[in-house]
């Protein structure tokens, strides 16, 4: 179990790094899925299996189609249309594909094993993580879906810009 944790944790801060250091945006949308899963099975290790239901369905599903749909709404030409057609080649898809692969691994391990049966593991309910995330960390939840409006706002702002003109 600790294994798996830090492991995923592993994957999490590399995945997390080379989001950062992408210099393409579809790029750096591949390796944030994996993070996001990554910090799924964080979770989940944690034993907080709902926490970690939340991360992939409202992170890794909800958020990041809104990010793939603000990319492409940024209509750049017919460079574009070039770029990608480079983009679906499978060396861009190897780093990812290996990441998740070790990700789907851990999870398998982690739910044939039985580690979650274990009396010594706690798991946290539905409850509490919505009445963490509703009463003392409130102000928080709020400022990250303010924080993620504002982002989404300016990509729209930026993709309908005409070179430069406001």
């Amino acid at each position: 179990m600790n294994a798996t944790f830090y492991l995923s944790a592993a994957i999490a801060v590399l995945s997390t790094v080379l989001v950062i250091t992408r210099a393409n945006g579809v790029h750096a949308l591949l390796y944030l899925v994996v993070s996001l899963l990554a910090v799924a099975l964080v979770f989940f290790t944690l034993g907080a299996p709902f926490a970690a239901a939340l991360e992939v369905i409202v992170y890794a599903g909800a958020i990041m189609v809104l990010f793939v749909f603000v990319v492409m709404m940024m209509n750049l030409g017919d460079a574009a249309a070039v770029r990608e057609a480079r983009w679906m080649e499978p060396k861009i898809w190897v780093g990812p594909s290996i990441l998740a692969i070790l990700l789907t691994a851990q999870l398998a391990y982690m739910l044939d094993s039985n580690t979650m049966s274990q009396p010594h593991h706690a798991i946290v309910p539905a409850r509490a993580v919505g009445i963490a995330m509703y009463g003392p960390y409130l102000l928080c939840v709020e400022l990250a879906s303010m924080l993620l409006l504002a982002a989404l706002v300016g990509a729209y702002r930026l993709a309908h810009t005409e070179h430069g003109r406001l």
